[in-house]
C-alpha cells in the first residue's frame, strides 16, 4: 500500500512538473494547449474511494494553478472531471465488474476502452476550463474548437505516454 503511494506521489509530481516545464509551452495558434497532469486522475485505480478522488483532483488542479497562475481554473475542472469519473465507469463497466485492485489503463482494459474513456473525461475537462478561461459567450465557436483540439492532442499525448511507461503505471 505504501509502494502504490509513494508510485502515484511520484507520478503526481511529475505530471505537475511535465506540464508546467513542457507543455504549457505548446500552444500552437492560440487554439492548442493540451494538458496531460489529468493523467493521474485518469490513471487512480477503479476502487478509489470517491473522496480521495476528489481531493487528489483539486490538489493536481491547484498545483498546476500555482505554477501557471490560473486563479482555481484548473483545479475546477478537474474536481469537474473527477466527480464526473465514477458514473462513466459505471455506465462503461463490463459485464463482470472491474477486476480488484486495477487501474483504468491501456494495458488492463485495452486502447478502444481507455480512448473512449479518456476521450469523454477530457473532454469534460477542457470544457470546464475552457468556458471559465473564455468568461463571455461571444466566443463560443472559438472556445469550441479549442476544446476539441485541445482535447485531441491532449489525448494522443496521454495515450503515446501510456504506451511509453506502461510497465510504471501498472496496478
Amino acid at each position: 500500500m505504501v509502494i502504490k503511494f509513494v508510485r502515484y506521489f511520484i507520478q503526481f509530481i511529475l505530471l505537475v512538473v511535465v506540464q508546467v516545464l513542457l507543455v504549457n509551452n505548446i500552444q500552437l495558434g492560440g487554439l492548442i494547449n493540451p494538458y496531460i497532469y489529468i493523467l493521474l486522475i485518469l490513471s487512480l485505480p477503479f476502487d478509489t474511494p470517491g473522496w480521495l478522488l476528489l481531493v487528489v483532483a483539486f490538489a493536481l488542479g491547484l498545483s498546476v494553478d500555482v505554477f501557471m497562475n490560473t486563479m482555481g481554473m484548473n483545479a475546477a475542472a478537474s474536481l469537474v472531471m473527477a466527480f464526473a469519473r465514477p458514473t462513466l465507469l459505471k455506465i462503461m463497466s463490463p459485464r463482470d465488474g472491474y477486476e480488484f485492485e486495477t487501474s483504468p489503463i491501456i494495458p488492463h482494459m485495452g486502447l478502444q476502452w481507455f480512448a473512449t474513456y479518456a476521450g469523454i473525461l477530457i473532454l469534460i475537462h477542457h470544457s470546464v476550463l475552457f468556458i471559465i478561461e473564455a468568461g463571455r459567450f461571444s466566443e463560443m465557436l472559438f472556445t469550441f474548437a479549442k476544446v476539441f483540439l485541445s482535447a485531441a492532442l491532449s489525448l494522443i499525448l496521454i495515450i503515446i505516454i501510456q504506451y511509453l511507461f506502461s510497465g510504471t503505471t501498472r496496478k
